[in-house]
């Protein structure tokens, strides 16, 4: 490069690449060599730390025994020192001269040796785990197994099952619940060595965890250890080593050996080179010494003093990040989204938690939980929030890696109404943003806007110190869908998760509730190297529909990034597009709750009102976007909605909030309760049909797919047709619609057509297109 001295005399200077590379290539080299070396450690101690999870599983199963037999004794002592005539007198002097007993018991029954009243009684009331333990004693070989049940969130049961009598042939079952708190006491006792211990019930092949005690992050084993006497297993979930070298140690050795000798080499190469001459400019000598002559005879003396003087101080360094620079752009309608690297970083993140954390704390709300999606950026952002939220004095929950759904879940869980999910939903990898939930509300428009203007004008509190603790809340999202959503009929089902985070959760959902479950790319990778996990989108479907074609499955479903969006494709490639699928579950909601409000987004189909109406509901058609929607379901008391995105939100028997994974599973409840044990396929034809297309979408600069539409409003022309603006444009003819909106996610305009012939779809397309090019004739139509 050219430099120049005061008088303006020029000369070149260039870096002396032979004194830099040594020094770059054998820092690199010893950098590799430390690398190798990790991994060495990593392998050799991999098998031995296998081995140590596994000896605190036995430990775990040993203690849990002796638990579980010590229970079941005190219940055999007690009836064994009644009088044997008790036993053939009255049933409830009988249960209380038990209850004497066994003051501990929580709940105690007797029933009779054929179970006749538990044969024939209401399973949704009686409990499905109860009435299955019972049934099963009377087959089981031995004594039967020890369980526990479910009353709800902190409330669950030992269940002791006694035959009363000749165990071959009992005179009655005792049914005894005794608190499960020893068991958990004794499971919770046992490190796990590094990795993580799970207590399920069920098959030990099964993943219907109770229990879990260590590392989110270990890799459990595919089959438990059964506890003796119960129907209690424990699995040992190893610790997952990051180690990308070949699994042989002697060889990672040599190869950190190679690197560390070779990079103090080339560094002690570095340091004998600096003895010898080395030209370090190319610099013209003579012309800069006579410049120097000329500079110093011309310049007065300048004092010591003044040269300090004239030394500009260095800038403080400021103590906060308030001098991180916020694009009001990535607030957007209903969340915050924006590029990591270049509209989203770690200080943002930080700066938005002190926001939100400001903001709780004016409505007196402490705590929050904060959950993110399976995106590589998703940690630290997800880090750098809680930071924030810590910094202004709120306490945080940190779920890990979980769908956006179970976020949601986490809050009412919880009880802290407050929630972050860190997710760049189904937008590409490079974008990340945040969901958020104050006070059970989703923020949205002006609430998103208000987390911006504090942080511009730095209203933020600060120097506060919240707590963090970390938990794990899938099992207890699993149990509670489970406990409440059956499959009668075995499905199978193809689960598309698209390497997003749902596919570390949506097979044991489906599994749980009775679905054989054929996973496709459901293992969590945030590059997503397959497709896009954007269900909305036919092509990610491709693969989706070739598998279920090829296992000869029942249906396949897709789940977006983030888990909060269902997409389904028949047996015979059919995409059902989501506001036909909106039609099924109104049927199901309104069978049980007529008259209730089914709310429905600008993008759905004409027919589906007609099929509210026809159930029995209230139909009721508004704006796009998650948080819109959930906030016109708290205003109607709305029992369903939902979006042609594939957002299904579910008031009746869950909270209300969107959970493409729940969706899912009553879709399968739906299906497999067929009361004419009809296929998938039977089903969905009975659900109206006209020509449509997807969702289409044109690509704008950001922020210019907003001013086209303010154009597009003034400009645009329908003569003929209904108009509905609430969100975008939307013509409506008697045979047909067309719609175009601005994204609230991404920069693009959305359309969508549909109708009940194709002249009348390709009639309406025209119009649009039409009046499209009349506003912007450079416009690319996708049709």
């Amino acid at each position: 490069m050219a430099m120049s001295d005061a008088n303006g005399s020029r000369w070149r200077t260039q870096p002396d690449w032979r004194r830099l590379w040594p020094l770059a290539l054998g820092t690199l080299l010893l950098l590799l060599g430390a690398f190798c070396a990790w991994q060495t450690w990593l392998i050799a101690d991999e098998g031995s730390a296998a081995v140590r999870v596994q000896q605190a599983r036995d430990e775990a199963v040993r203690k849990l025994a002796q638990v579980v037999a010590a229970q079941r004794a005190t219940v055999e002592q007690a009836v064994a020192s009644l009088d044997p005539a008790a036993l053939q007198g009255d049933r409830a002097q009988l249960v209380t001269a038990l209850h004497a007993k066994l003051p501990q018991a929580r709940q105690l029954d007797i029933y009779s040796g054929s179970l006749e009243e538990v044969v024939h009684a209401n399973f949704r009331e009686f409990g499905y785990a109860k009435a299955a333990q019972l049934m099963a004693a009377q087959t089981a070989d031995g004594l039967p197994p020890v369980a526990s049940v479910s009353y709800g969130v902190g409330d669950r049961r030992l269940s002791v099952v006694l035959p009363l009598g000749s165990p071959q042939q009992a005179q009655a079952w005792l049914w005894v619940e005794l608190p499960f708190a020893p068991v958990q006491q004794a499971f919770e006792a046992t490190p796990p060595a590094g990795g993580r211990l799970d207590l399920r019930q069920g098959d030990v092949s099964t993943d219907m965890r109770i229990l879990s005690h260590g590392s989110s992050a270990a890799e459990v084993e595919p089959v438990a250890k059964p506890v003796p006497g119960s129907a209690f297993s424990v699995a040992a979930a190893l610790p997952m080593a990051f180690i990308v070298l070949p699994r042989t140690w002697p060889l990672t050795a040599l190869l950190a050996l190679a690197g560390l000798g070779a990079g103090l080499y080339l560094l002690w190469w570095r340091l004998r080179r600096r003895e010898l001459p080395v030209a370090e400019q190319d610099i013209d000598i003579e012309e800069f010494k006579l410049s120097r002559e000329a500079a110093r005879k011309t310049a007065p003396p300048v004092p010591v003093l003044a040269k300090l003087a004239a030394t500009p101080a260095p800038a403080p360094v400021p103590k906060s990040p308030a001098n991180i620079a916020v694009d009001p752009s990535i607030f957007r309608a209903y969340d915050i989204r924006g590029v990591v690297g270049r509209t989203l970083n770690a200080g943002v993140a930080r700066l938005l938690g002190q926001s939100i954390g400001t903001l709780m704390r004016e409505q007196a709300l402490t705590e929050i939980v904060v959950g993110r999606d399976g995106r590589l950026s998703g940690p630290e952002l997800a880090g750098a929030l809680a930071d924030g939220l810590r910094e202004a004095g709120i306490d945080v929950i940190d779920l890990g890696a979980v769908p956006t759904p179970v976020v949601y879940f986490a809050t009412y869980h919880y009880n802290t109404g407050c929630g972050v999910a860190v997710t760049g939903s189904h937008n590409p990898p490079d974008y990340n943003g945040f969901k958020i939930v104050i006070g059970g509300q989703t923020l949205s428009e002006g609430s998103i806007q208000d987390l911006y203007r504090r942080i511009a004008e730095n209203t933020l509190e600060t120097g506060n110190e919240g707590s963090l603790r970390q938990v794990d809340v899938l099992p207890d999202y699993l149990e509670r869908i489970v406990s409440d959503v059956q499959a009668e009929r075995r499905l199978k089902v193809v689960v598309d998760c698209g390497n997003g985070i749902p596919g570390a959760l949506a097979p044991q959902v489906l599994s749980g509730i009775g679905c054989e479950v054929v996973p496709l790319y459901c293992e969590v990778d945030g590059t997503f190297p397959n497709h896009h996990p954007d269900p909305s989108d036919p092509h990610n479907l491709e693969d989706l529909i070739l598998a279920v074609k090829q296992t000869g499955a029942d249906l396949g479903v897709a789940f977006d990034g983030d888990g909060d969006r269902l997409g389904v494709v028949t047996r015979a490639g059919e995409i059902v597009f989501p506001d036909r699928l909106l039609m099924l579950f109104a049927r199901d909601v309104l069978a049980r709750q007529p008259g209730a409000t089914i709310i429905y987004d600008v993008k759905c189909t004409g027919h589906l009102k007609g099929q509210i109406l026809e159930a029995g509901g209230s139909p009721l058609m508004w704006r796009t976007g998650h948080s819109l929607i959930k906030g016109k379901m708290r205003e109607t008391g709305a029992e369903l909605a939902g979006e042609m995105s594939g957002h299904f939100f579910f008031k009746e028997r869950w909270y209300g909030f969107d959970d493409g994974i729940y969706a899912g599973a009553r879709l399968m409840e739906i299906l497999a309760g067929d009361l004419e044990d009809r296929t998938p396929e039977e089903i969905f034809a009975t659900l109206p049909k006209g020509v449509s297309t997807p969702e289409l979408k044109i690509e704008l600069a950001e922020g210019e797919h907003y001013r086209f539409m303010e154009k597009f409003r003034a400009k645009a022309g329908f003569a003929d047709a209904t108009l509905i603006t609430i969100d975008g444009v939307r013509a409506d003819w008697p045979d047909g619609w067309g719609l175009v909106r601005a994204s609230n996610t991404t920069p693009v305009l959305v359309l969508r057509f549909d109708a009940d012939n194709p002249a009348a779809l390709k009639r309406i397309q025209q119009v649009f297109r039409a009046q499209l090019l009349a506003v912007d004739p450079a416009l690319k139509l996708p049709f």
